[in-house]
């Protein structure tokens, strides 16, 4: 059994996915508190449902890629078998982490979507470096920046531990902090080879709008 909070279909917000159409299954619990998290109500929130029935509700929506999100997923270990199974009924899988949990028993034909949280997330000393050694060329290592400390720090990061070319580096803002402007300025300055994002849904949609 998981516990779920929600599950519901819309556009794909982030990565380089953005823009499909999506499923999410957003599981409930998270182990960080992120300063600007926008899914504090995934803490607790959520009912018990097994894999049948998660694997029946979603194929009502007609779609064939699924976000597995949270709160943070891995924290129930049965999201691991939640993934492989959706996998094997020929779903595309998407992982969203936050990078303080191993990936390595993640199936291998699972797109990890994975955090380093940056100093202004509160987070910074829960990042698994470990992890970084498990992602796949196809899977995507996220950085949300909210301020210029941040943009230094990513930087450092990704030489430090010779991220580029290794897998896709996504570069996000925190919403209402740093700018779009101001961090593809930044970006393109330094020649980064990042690919810049929005959180497309919070345009789309009012940011505190939920099942979008």
């Amino acid at each position: 059994m998981l516990k779920i909070n929600e599950i519901y279909k819309s556009i794909q917000g982030e990565s380089t996915y953005a823009g499909l159409p999506c499923i999410f299954i957003r599981l409930t619990y998270c182990n960080l508190r992120c300063t600007y998290c926008d899914t504090e109500y995934a803490f607790y929130e959520g009912r018990d449902m097994s894999l049948d029935e998660i694997i029946n509700q979603i194929s009502q929506l007609d779609c064939k890629l699924v976000e597995v999100t949270g709160g943070e997923p891995l924290v129930q270990s049965e999201s691991l078998d939640l993934m492989k199974h959706l996998c094997d009924e020929g779903y595309k899988v998407l992982l969203e982490t936050g990078g303080s949990l191993p990936v390595e028993n993640v199936d291998p034909r699972v797109i990890i979507i994975m955090d380093l949280k940056c100093p202004s997330s509160g987070m910074m000393n829960k990042n698994r470096y470990a992890n970084l050694q498990f992602l796949k060329p196809e899977d995507e290592l996220k950085f949300v920046i909210g301020d210029e400390e941040d943009y230094e720090w990513s930087k450092n990061i990704i030489n430090e531990h010779r991220l580029t070319g290794r897998c896709n580096i996504l570069f996000s803002c925190v919403f209402g902090k740093i700018t779009p402007g101001k961090l593809t300025s930044l970006i393109l300055k330094d020649k980064l080879n990042v690919r810049f994002q929005l959180q497309m849904h919070k345009y789309i949609w009012a940011p505190e709008t939920k099942g979008v």
